[in-house]
């Protein structure tokens, strides 16, 4: 069927004429397994192979009748379709152009391209929509020069290797399709045609989209992962909050955090002011409510160099008795430390308000001692400032020291005088700075004015003034001038001295023969205390037999 023979062709456009109309139906398929192939149809073929030996079914032995018969019944009708002037003697091209429809049907017809005509020498499938992988049916067709596939939606890779039985192929037009890109496989051959013949195939890289890749790789990329360095980089520099944990730096607070944690450092979030700390309540991203001291007024470098070494001190500060140190902001635009949130009066306040008893009064004073000798004994460089004002109360009525100073000459004799001055306002209720004209001298000079003779007038009026509590309140009115005299006719009493008067007094016993402190830091021994009764509102006298107070200190 190289050339459709004059005395096939008529018959079987009879055939063709009686089973089908000129525009295949629907049910041509199922038309063409029906049509039986005429009983001389064998000698037919057998003689067409003996005068055309290269017809394509004549290497098909036995000849399969049933697919040569409608392989020849569509070849007619195709040549037909695709308006070639003379189809009993010649079928030069296959022409579907436009043809959606009937495109996909003819290219379904695996019987027809197997047994394709010698004479096609063109065939165009454009613009036909078609979907799926390259059709390579078209390969039986080894004889053509002209092939248009443009236009259509065909996906997958382009069977290059398949390509070397077209030796006659002088036009290819793949443009418009979806294929894969292909590698230097296959450049060579394509080198035989006209690159707009690949316009928007896929098979190549169309400019605009190789100068679209190259911008994203060469621009956009190095610029997203600057944008990407940069916001890490503000985040880790301005609000390391939103960072996971293990990627902060511990204890280092922003101003950009501090800001979000207080409004901008609203005047609502304002809690105290002074000529040089504005103390300010914020609440930070995890929810912790903060107090955030504000240092108003600027260092020299060296300086904020001692004050970051001295913030580095009171992060590692551990004891029930001393607030949290949280962190610190060291910045040219803000200073700041930054500790935990106490819901509780000052004892300055609690003093004014609630003349607490005795017992109450004694609990406060021997906590703070605890803290103290923490501090003298784990960091004997930090001081503190024992002023009632910054003595904080918890919701366990549990006394906080809130304001810490440097002293690195460790001047144990100020210490003492400092504790003393406080124990004596915790029995007096009364305020150096405020109540007299001579601040801290005056306050002593009344102290010892009306100490031993007049102790109702020393110790607070609203407390219950028991026999008891007065013996109590004179021994510690007694330390209390002991620890404030730097005149040197008497020796000051040591921190161990100190705490035997206090125990004694408050039933509280220091369960340490070192005097270490409540908490566990740095894996050392630390002190039990035993409270051995607050039930009663006075306060019994711990009894001893022997001048020796170190056994009080031991369990």
């Amino acid at each position: 069927m190289g050339s459709i023979s004059a005395t096939l062709l008529p018959f079987f456009f009879t055939v063709l004429m009686n089973s089908f109309s000129l525009i295949i139906s629907p049910s041509v398929i199922e038309d063409l397994n029906n049509l039986k192939p005429p009983p001389d149809f064998n000698v037919t073929i057998t003689n067409n192979c003996i005068n055309n030996p290269l017809l394509r079914y004549c290497n098909s032995t036995p000849f399969d009748l049933q697919e040569i018969f409608k392989s020849t019944i569509v070849a007619s009708h195709l040549c037909n379709i695709s308006k070639n002037p003379n189809c009993v003697e010649s079928f030069p091209k296959i022409n579907l152009h436009h043809k959606p429809k009937l495109a996909p049907l003819y290219l379904s017809f695996t019987f027809f391209w197997k047994y394709c005509p010698l004479t096609i020498t063109s065939i165009d499938l454009s613009n036909n929509s078609l979907k799926g992988n390259f059709p390579s049916d078209i390969f039986y067709c080894s004889q053509i020069h002209h092939l248009d596939l443009s236009h259509n939606r065909l996906v997958g890779d382009v069977p290059i290797e398949n390509f070397s039985s077209l030796t006659n192929l002088t036009f290819l037009n793949l443009s418009y399709n979806h294929f894969s890109e292909t590698g230097n496989l296959g450049l060579e051959f394509f080198k035989r045609f006209n690159s707009t013949c690949f316009i928007h195939s896929g098979i190549f890289p169309n400019h605009i989209e190789f100068r679209f890749k190259v911008l994203l790789l060469l621009v956009v990329i190095p610029v997203f992962v600057l944008v990407v360095v940069f916001c890490l980089g503000w985040l880790c520099s301005s609000r390391p909050d939103f960072l996971p944990r293990c990627l902060r730096r511990r204890y280092k607070f922003t101003p950009s955090v501090l800001k979000a944690a207080t409004n901008n450092f609203s005047k609502k979030k304002l809690v105290g002011k002074s000529n040089s700390v504005n103390v300010f309540c914020g609440i930070l991203r995890d929810r912790t409510e903060v107090r955030i001291e504000v240092y108003n007024d600027s260092l020299l470098v060296e300086d904020r160099v001692k004050f970051v070494e001295g913030c580095e001190i009171l992060a590692q500060l551990s004891h029930k008795n001393l607030v949290r140190v949280l962190g610190w902001c060291d910045n040219r635009r803000l200073r700041a430390i930054i500790s935990e949130w106490i819901d509780g009066e000052d004892v300055e306040t609690w003093l004014g308000n609630c003349g607490p008893s005795w017992k109450r009064r004694m609990k406060v004073m021997v906590g703070i001692l605890h803290g103290i000798i923490y501090l003298h004994e784990e960091w004997p460089q930090v001081d503190c400032d024992l002023k009632t004002k910054n003595i904080l109360l918890n919701e366990n009525g549990e006394p906080l020291i809130s304001k810490f100073k440097f002293n690195y000459d460790d001047n144990v004799s100020k210490k003492v005088h400092k504790f003393g001055m406080f124990i004596l306002e915790m029995v007096s209720n009364m305020r150096p700075m405020k109540d007299f004209d001579g601040a801290e001298a005056g306050f002593l000079h009344w102290i010892r004015l009306h100490y031993p003779d007049n102790l109702q007038k020393l110790i607070d009026e609203r407390m219950k003034k028991k026999e008891l509590v007065i013996d109590q309140a004179k021994e510690v009115i007694e330390l209390g001038l002991l620890c404030t005299d730097l005149s040197g006719a008497h020796e000051q009493p040591s921190w161990d001295q100190i705490s035997y008067v206090l125990s004694k007094n408050s039933c509280i016993v220091l369960a340490s023969s070192d005097h270490r402190r409540h908490h566990h830091v740095d894996g050392r021994r630390k002190p039990k205390l035993i409270q051995i009764d607050e039930t009663h509102d006075e306060i019994e006298m711990a009894p001893h037999t022997s001048t020796d107070h170190r056994r009080y200190l031991t369990v």
